[in-house]
């Protein structure tokens, strides 16, 4: 299994930037739910990191079993050396403000939680995916496929994912019927039959097809 490298950080300590940050997001594309962002720094000046040895678990969530994701978030958001956040936007601001605009303000919100620790200003952004963070004065570099290739980026998949994965097992007890414990809100033929017999419920997305048909 091919993992992710420091590559981009190291290009970025050499031009001078000292905090350095990954950002992810996930549920971009459930149909309910909340997407969630997380945002990562590790303390190279004291953390004499090797990926492939010290953090060989890291990787692309979407690469990892959930145990292994669960196992890898406990030691990420632990670990003495490593800065985090996490910024949850609702189903509700996703049909207000659409996905995209939705996920970079939930990947602000990780990053104000990192910034707002003492003394930290990051300075060079590491983000998953073809956008930059618009509203954002600090230097930027948006990774395609950044979770299987970017350190750091692959450390906040985890993260997100996980947060969201928890939050949608807390609305699997209050909706069992829709199943998202198992789905976790994406668009199964089981989700597609729990929508068709029982309707939408509150943490639905209104604007994500199908549930708009309802």
């Amino acid at each position: 299994m091919r993992h992710p490298n420091l590559n981009e950080e190291k290009k970025a300590l050499k031009l001078g930037y000292k905090c350095i940050v990954g950002l992810d997001e996930a549920g971009r594309g459930p149909l309910a739910g909340p997407v969630v962002a997380a945002c990562v720094n590790f303390k190279f000046e004291t953390l004499n990191l090797k990926p492939n040895k010290d953090f060989k678990f890291i990787n692309d969530s979407k690469k990892l079993s959930e145990a292994q994701r669960e196992k890898a978030y406990k030691v990420l958001t632990c670990h003495p050396n490593i800065n985090w956040g996490v910024g949850i936007v609702s189903e509700k601001e996703i049909d207000k403000i659409n996905i995209l605009n939705a996920a970079k303000l939930a990947m602000q919100k990780a990053l104000g939680q990192v910034q707002g620790k003492p003394q930290k200003r990051v300075d060079f952004l590491l983000i998953d995916g073809n956008f930059i963070l618009d509203k954002i004065k600090i230097k930027q570099k948006a990774v395609v496929k950044g979770d299987s290739k970017v350190f750091s980026i692959a450390a906040a998949s985890i993260i997100a994912k996980v947060t969201r994965d928890r939050l949608m097992q807390k609305y699997h007890k209050k909706y069992p019927q829709y199943g998202f414990a198992n789905h976790k809100g994406y668009g199964t033929k089981a989700h597609f039959a729990s929508l068709e017999k029982f309707g939408p419920c509150k943490i639905h997305r209104k604007t994500f097809w199908p549930v708009s048909k309802f």
